[in-house]
């Protein structure tokens, strides 16, 4: 077989990593956190790019990376209009409707086709995105809310909870499609989803400030405390306290996770803070086991946050009697999208066309 050269881009909301792939093979990944006192001195997401891009032509350079002869770039997929799950090629309304945020979702993942382009545009390559953060499966009642017209949209970690829940069904040597999961991504952002036999039917839009606060992103609040609060802040503010300054950032001026955990146990505040965001993780995890009827085959952890030892206790004392719980500490984002655009660019798989109109648009 031919020697498939593959760029990985994946923009996160505290960092932007990277991966060369030959074929399956990963030859070198770059990992580089970008702390929110840093994301914050820029006005809105897309206004990063040309910081995001800094940090691949270091990686080149460093790296001594020869990209001549790239064949592709399989980039993380960002809040286009909703779509089905899978890998896309790329064009330039998929470009645009993802900087815009057609799909309603303000994050870092809206960088990653815009990257993409770039390095296209001097490297050559097709590009390629799959199950971006929009991929919505939810069943109908899922999407009501308590206002006529307003419907609850499908945000999350799609790609790693695809991902891990196919690689944990691999293990039980069961087809994903059989079993009932509680997939949870703990990380910068968190999100915990319901999968119903190969569909994820419901979960927290993260992204839009609803489940667990996080390093980044203020949580869950009542609507009276929002109006209260946050309703005479401006726009941008109220934005960024759902995507890249809420959570522990908002607490401690920092979202460097690492740096938090070190006072765990010995500064109260801190103390206080880290287990509230890992109690309501476990609320979420007991809401969704109630979506599936209790008919749970495994709870499944995964996320750069999953490194401590001590969120796995705290879930596995709240959650353990639900189901079997499964870690897959950090991600396997880069593996997902390498491998996905392999098998398109092997003819094993055909790549989805973008249509440009959401998977769902209200109920007839």
């Amino acid at each position: 077989m031919k020697n498939y050269k593959i760029l990985v881009i994946n923009p996160g909301s505290t960092s932007t990593k990277l991966s060369l792939f030959i074929n399956e093979k990963n030859i070198i990944t770059c990992d580089v956190f970008h702390d929110s006192s840093i994301l914050r001195s820029f006005k809105t997401i897309n206004d990063q790019l040309p910081y995001r891009m800094e940090v691949i032509n270091k990686f080149i350079q460093e790296n001594d990376i020869d990209l001549s002869n790239l064949d592709a770039i399989a980039s993380r997929g960002g809040p286009c209009y909703s779509l089905t799950s899978g890998t896309y090629e790329v064009d330039d309304q998929l470009i645009e409707d993802t900087r815009s945020s057609k799909g309603g979702l303000y994050h870092s993942s809206m960088l990653g086709v815009q990257m993409a382009k770039k390095v296209q545009e001097k490297y050559g390559g097709k590009i390629f995105m799959s199950d971006p953060t929009v991929v919505d499966e939810y069943c109908d009642l899922a999407r009501i809310t308590g206002i006529d017209g307003i419907y609850r949209k499908a945000i999350c970690h799609a790609l790693n909870l695809k991902a891990v829940a196919r690689k944990y069904a691999n293990e039980l040597k069961r087809p994903y499609e059989e079993l009932n999961l509680i997939v949870c991504h703990i990380d910068g952002g968190i999100t915990i989803t319901a999968h119903d036999h190969g569909r994820m039917i419901d979960g927290n839009d993260g992204g839009g400030g609803d489940g667990p606060f996080t390093p980044t992103r203020m949580g869950s609040m009542a609507i009276t405390d929002v109006v209260r609060y946050l309703w005479d802040k401006p726009k941008e503010e109220m934005w960024n306290l759902c995507s890249c300054t809420g959570g522990l950032s908002n607490y401690f001026g920092t979202s460097n996770s690492d740096k938090i955990h070190d006072m765990v146990g010995k500064d109260p505040k801190a103390t206080r803070i880290w287990q509230a965001m890992i109690y309501q993780v476990c609320k979420n995890i007991g809401a969704m086991s109630t979506v599936l009827k209790g008919q749970v085959d495994g709870i499944v952890l995964t996320g750069g946050l999953m490194r401590f030892d001590d969120i796995y206790e705290m879930i596995n004392e709240r959650c353990g009697w639900i189901a079997p719980i499964k870690v897959y500490a950090g991600e396997y984002e880069q593996e997902a999208l390498a491998l996905n655009a392999l098998r398109v660019l092997t003819g094993k798989e055909q790549a989805k066309k973008y249509t440009g109109k959401p998977v769902w648009d209200g109920f007839e």
